[in-house]
């Protein structure tokens, strides 16, 4: 009899070995065949086919704070404007003189040379020898327009032109929080054009320099600051001179304070300066005296415990042309307190020949009001 076979049933196992077969060679054809003949014509070029690339690595993106992008900013943007000062002084001994280097920094305020900087950095005006460094090597020697010791602030004038310059601020309207960035050498000249960052931490600040003067509305910052920053710019997160750095106190940790000039109190100074190659200031015409040295002079108690005493007014000065007199207390010029004649002295700086002003004196135990029109010394 015949019997038909049953079909021969297959293993598991034969099943296995057919798909792994096929995965390896599916996996050779997507991956030498497929980019020559299907990526870019049938479906898209994948990235790792588009260039020679032996090793794909994962691509890292660093994201910076703000405040570090803006700083590398601002230095980009004003280290060119920047100098190094240096200068040889002669101090006099008991019997003999000698010779002393000083280091210090300056910004260009003007492409023709004219060059802002502390007092102090060119020895009051007194220094021998002055050389302006600029950042591309050059160098170049100095002298002084002008310099007071009371602001410490200097113009220094070198023969050059087409220099690069500082866009100057307003440092009127600065908040404490905000960017502030200091450049300068704080360390002499191995450390050129040293970049320093932190913030406004006060304003309006008054330090006292010596036993004779004390520099107020000064602006405070936590950006550190050496000697050798003294003269270069304090700047803001636009590239913008707002302060001079001028001095540097320390605690007893260690813990350093910066202190600026205000860069609006420099402004009528490198005006006048460039226009007319000095700075004059207005005249009130009188002589004087704080309330506390007239009274310890005189051996009276006043009752007033700030201002300046008026002891005699020059003739047809401005003093004279608003109806002030002798025994009249000076305590306010506009809407700033008087306290000595160092501080009137200062507060005259910003005002220019024609304007006009409002003093406030104690006369007869009464606050008067005057209106005075400035002037120059004639």
């Amino acid at each position: 009899m015949y019997y038909e076979r049953p079909p021969k049933r297959r293993s598991r196992f034969s099943y296995f070995v057919v798909a792994l077969i096929a995965a390896i060679v599916g996996g050779i054809i997507s991956a030498y065949i497929a980019p020559v003949y299907l990526y870019g014509k049938v479906i898209p070029m994948p990235d790792i086919y588009k260039g020679k690339v032996s090793n794909v690595e994962q691509k890292i993106n660093i994201t910076t704070k703000d405040d570090i992008s803006a700083v590398s900013a601002v230095a980009k943007k004003a280290m060119s404007s920047v100098v190094g000062i240096t200068t040889v002084q002669v101090q006099r001994e008991l019997f003999w003189e000698r010779e002393v280097e000083g280091v210090g920094s300056g910004v260009v305020v003007n492409p023709n040379g004219y060059i802002l900087t502390n007092s102090h950095v060119v020895g009051d005006g007194e220094a021998k020898r002055i050389n302006v460094l600029f950042e591309n090597g050059d160098k170049m020697p100095g002298k002084v327009l002008w310099n007071d010791s009371l602001l410490d602030l200097a113009i220094v004038k070198v023969e050059a032109n087409q220099l690069a310059t500082a866009d100057l601020g307003d440092s009127d309207f600065l908040e404490v929080g905000q960017l502030a960035v200091a450049i300068g050498n704080p360390l002499g000249l191995n450390f050129q054009r040293t970049v320093t960052s932190g913030v406004i931490s006060g304003l309006n600040r008054s330090i006292r320099v010596d036993q004779y003067n004390v520099i107020e509305n000064l602006i405070q910052t936590d950006a550190s600051i050496n000697p050798g920053n003294s003269g270069g710019p304090l700047l803001n997160n636009k590239g913008e001179v707002i302060g001079i750095n001028t001095v540097k106190i320390r605690s007893q940790v260690g813990e350093g304070l910066g202190f600026a000039i205000p860069i609006n109190v420099a402004k009528p100074i490198i005006d006048g300066v460039i226009k007319q190659g000095d700075f004059k200031t207005v005249y009130i015409g009188f002589t004087g005296e704080e309330v506390e040295k007239y009274e310890r002079k005189i051996g009276v108690e006043l009752n007033i415990d700030k201002g300046v005493v008026i002891y005699e007014v020059i003739p047809n000065s401005p003093a004279n042309k608003a109806g002030l007199k002798p025994g009249d207390v000076i305590i306010r010029i506009d809407n700033q307190e008087v306290e000595s004649m160092i501080q009137i002295k200062k507060i005259l700086y910003k005002y220019k020949k024609g304007d006009k002003a409002k003093i406030t004196i104690i006369r007869n135990n009464k606050e008067i009001i005057k209106d005075i029109i400035f002037s120059y010394v004639k």
